[in-house]
C-alpha cells in the first residue's frame, strides 16, 4: 500500500512540475541590437464592373531596433529601414521599386532609398504593446527635399500612400500583429490567452486573436495563434487617391511563430491572412455615382531575424 503511495505521489509532483508555470514575455538588454526582416506576399482579387482583377504584391523589408533605453518595463528604442522593397503585378504589367536601386528616373525608388537608415523612436512593453511611435511621420515630410521635380499633388499623392503602409498609425498595427502576443499572467505549455489588436494600415480593423504556448526547445518557445480580422467602422470613409473609400471586411489569421528562449525576440514567424468583403467609393466628381467592389484577399508572411 505504501509502494503505491509514494507512486501517486511521486506521479502527482511530476505532473506539478510538468505543468509549472513561467512568464512570457520580453527580455532584452539596453544598447543591443535586434534585426527583423519580413517579407510578405500578398494576392488581391478585385471584381470592378463585374470583371475580375487579380493583383498581387510583394514586400520585403529590413529593421534593426536597437534598444537605447529601459524605463519602468518599458523598451525605449530606435528603430531603422535597412532595406525597402515592393513587386506589384498588375494586370498590365510588373512594377518593382527598391530602396538599394540607384537610378534618379526610378523616382519612387529613389524615395525608398531616402527612407533608408533615418531613425524613428517606438515604446514598447515587455508584452510586445506598442505604446508609442514618434519621428516617423517627420521621415514623410523631408523625404521629398530631393526630388522637386514633382508637383505639389505628385507629393501628397505618394506621401498619403506611403503614410497608409508605413506611418506610425499603420507601423503600430503591423508591428504589434506580431509581437504583440503575450500573455499578460504566467502560463504554462497549453494554455491559452487572448489578445485585442488596433490595425489601421489602409482601413481601421481590429483582430482578436487567441495564443497558445505550444512548445518549448533549448533554443525556442513555440506560439501559435488563431485570430479574427474585421473592419472596425464599416462607415469611416478615407482617402485614397483623391476619392472616399470605405471597406466591409472579415477573415482570418493564423500564426506559428517561434522565439527566441531568452530574449523573447521573434526568431520565425509564419503566418496567413484571408480576408473577404467589399469596398465601397463614394459618389464624387472623379466617379460619379461611386462603385461597389467585391474583394478577396490572400496573404502569406514570413519574419525572421536575418
Amino acid at each position: 500500500m505504501k509502494i503505491i503511495l509514494n507512486l501517486v505521489f511521486s506521479v502527482a509532483l511530476l505532473t506539478s512540475c510538468l505543468a509549472q508555470k513561467e512568464r512570457l514575455e520580453l527580455h532584452l538588454s539596453k544598447g543591443e541590437i535586434y534585426p527583423q526582416k519580413m517579407i510578405s506576399n500578398m494576392s488581391i482579387i478585385q471584381t470592378i464592373n463585374g470583371q475580375q482583377i487579380n493583383t498581387s504584391l510583394t514586400l520585403d523589408g529590413k529593421m534593426t531596433f536597437k534598444v537605447i533605453d529601459i524605463d519602468n518595463s518599458i523598451y525605449n528604442m530606435e528603430v531603422r529601414y535597412e532595406s525597402i522593397s515592393m513587386k506589384i503585378n498588375l494586370p498590365n504589367g510588373v512594377k518593382e521599386f527598391s530602396s538599394e536601386k540607384n537610378d534618379e528616373k526610378d523616382i519612387f525608388s529613389s524615395i525608398l532609398n531616402q527612407l533608408k537608415n533615418k531613425p524613428f523612436l517606438i515604446k514598447m512593453t515587455k508584452t510586445g504593446k506598442i505604446r508609442e511611435v514618434k519621428n516617423i511621420d517627420s521621415l514623410f515630410l523631408r523625404v521629398f527635399d530631393k526630388f522637386p521635380q514633382l508637383s505639389d499633388v505628385q507629393k501628397e499623392q505618394i506621401r498619403n500612400q506611403l503614410m497608409q503602409s508605413y506611418g506610425e498609425k499603420a507601423f503600430k498595427g503591423n508591428l504589434e500583429m506580431v509581437s504583440a502576443i503575450f500573455p499578460d499572467s504566467s502560463v504554462s505549455k497549453g494554455n491559452k490567452w487572448i489578445i485585442n489588436t488596433k490595425l489601421e494600415s489602409g482601413m481601421a480593423g481590429k483582430m482578436e486573436s487567441t495564443y497558445e504556448y505550444k512548445d518549448k526547445t533549448d533554443s525556442y518557445i513555440q506560439i501559435i495563434g488563431d485570430s479574427k480580422i474585421s473592419t472596425d467602422n464599416k462607415d469611416a470613409y478615407i482617402e485614397s487617391n483623391g476619392m472616399p473609400l470605405k471597406f466591409d471586411l472579415n477573415g482570418i489569421m493564423n500564426s506559428d511563430i517561434k522565439i527566441n528562449k531568452y530574449s523573447g525576440w521573434i526568431l520565425d514567424a509564419r503566418i496567413t491572412q484571408s480576408i473577404k468583403g467589399t469596398a465601397y467609393v463614394k459618389d464624387n466628381p472623379k466617379m460619379p455615382g461611386g462603385m461597389t467592389m467585391p474583394m478577396i484577399i490572400n496573404n502569406e508572411m514570413t519574419i525572421t531575424e536575418k
